[in-house]
């Protein structure tokens, strides 16, 4: 099994399950255990400010407060996963997914973020996504996802809207212009 850590997952146009339709994942994880990531580019309609007043954090101040909050995937919708920039050891439970792109699930980063601290580049996500062993490449060989190497000026840099297409343009792809229809020869 080649691991897709730190790959994208870009939902193909035929792909009609409302938690995944047209989403942009990154993938976290992804070994002998299964799969794990979040959705990048589907922002909510809350900022962290809404997070900071009901987590009692502060924050009223913080050049963060505007910042959109994403949903990162229909599995623990209730915990925030926040995929950031920089190293996972300054942060009480995170992981480093790739050099310089690290995963933090602990409300420490979230307190810094209220104080005005924190990594500069980051998305807070609620929930995430998850596969179990062999389910993501049963649905890659179904076509459900094209995959391409994760950038951090996709995750960053580009507009959430842009996501999926600047991600599939990193193949030479325009999902635009694929059909929704499978064929057969």
């Amino acid at each position: 099994m080649q691991s897709l850590k730190h790959h994208f997952l870009m939902a193909m146009p035929h792909l009609e399950d409302p938690n995944f339709a047209g989403s942009l994942i990154y993938l976290c994880d992804h070994d002998d255990n299964g799969c794990m990531g979040v959705i990048t580019n589907r922002p909510l309609e809350i900022t962290l400010e809404a997070l900071f007043d009901q987590l009692e954090l502060g924050g009223d101040a913080s050049p963060h407060r505007n910042a959109p909050v994403y949903y990162g995937g229909p599995m623990h919708k209730d915990r925030g996963f926040i995929l950031h920039v920089g190293d996972s050891q300054q942060w009480d439970s995170s992981v480093q997914v790739e050099d310089g792109i690290a995963l933090t699930t602990s409300l420490d980063i979230l307190q810094a973020f209220a104080d005005g601290d924190g990594p500069e580049q980051f998305l807070v996500c609620l929930g995430c996504a998850g596969w179990d062993v062999g389910q993501l490449e049963d649905e890659l060989k179904e076509n459900s996802w094209l995959t391409v190497e994760g950038q951090h000026h996709v995750l960053f840099n580009t507009p959430p809207v842009e996501r999926l297409t600047t991600a599939a343009g990193l193949l030479g792809v325009d999902l635009n212009l694929m059909t929704r229809d499978a064929g057969h020869a």
